[in-house]
């Protein structure tokens, strides 16, 4: 698998993670918005370690 995320948005995605996996998320009343942002964030943060974005791929953008 090639990486196709640069470095800045590799940081930047790690801490979007970090953010919505903490205590700091933000949360709401209905039950599947706080579900989404806790599969973003977990995605968010396996992109961030292998630097590569399946939606890049697909729309075969390089930020690197």
């Amino acid at each position: 698998m090639k990486q196709n995320l640069g470095t800045l948005d590799r940081v930047l995605r790690f801490a979007l993670a970090f953010w919505w996996l903490g205590p700091w998320a933000l949360t709401y009343q209905t039950a599947w918005i706080n579900l989404l942002i806790f599969i973003v964030g977990w995605i968010a943060l396996i992109e961030s370690f292998f630097g590569w974005c399946w939606l890049h791929d697909l729309l075969k953008i390089k930020s690197k």
